[in-house]
């Protein structure tokens, strides 16, 4: 039992260190991040986006996108970063049963940072370097 707590604690410890913060991610680049406007800061801590922003700017708020494609429209292409809502889940899971006179059993638990979502909660419109549109899912 002692085993399974200790396995347990260490996925999850890997799980969240997997996840980088928007904190971690100006740090990473933090000369980069002093050099941008009071207001755009602001809007990177908040881990916010808005019309005008770099890719730059928006993987420092936003991380890396779960999907990248580009739209093509009259006016040209379009590539597009979509962002999908991740929330953990957990599940828990029991079996046994017996083979030729032994018998045997197991238990097991799973933690995840998200999943396929059918909508994209955030989608960024690039064009020219810039972002020139933010779509978000109505809640």
């Amino acid at each position: 039992m002692k085993t399974i707590a200790h396995s347990f604690l260490l996925l999850t410890v890997l799980a969240l260190a997997a996840c980088a913060s928007t904190d971690s991610r100006i740090h990473d680049q933090q000369a980069q991040f002093d050099s941008y406007a009071p207001a755009v800061q602001q809007k990177i801590r908040a881990g916010d986006i808005e019309v005008g922003f770099t890719p730059e700017m928006t993987r420092m708020a936003l991380g890396d996108p779960d999907r990248r494609y580009t739209r093509t429209t009259a006016s040209g292409s379009d590539e597009v970063w979509a962002y999908r809502e991740s929330k953990p889940m957990f599940s828990f899971g029991v079996g046994g049963g017996s083979f030729g006179g032994g018998g045997f059993g197991g238990a097991g638990v799973g933690v995840t940072t998200g999943g396929d979502a059918p909508d994209d909660k955030l989608r960024a419109v690039f064009e020219n370097g810039h972002v020139v549109s933010v779509e978000r899912t109505l809640k």
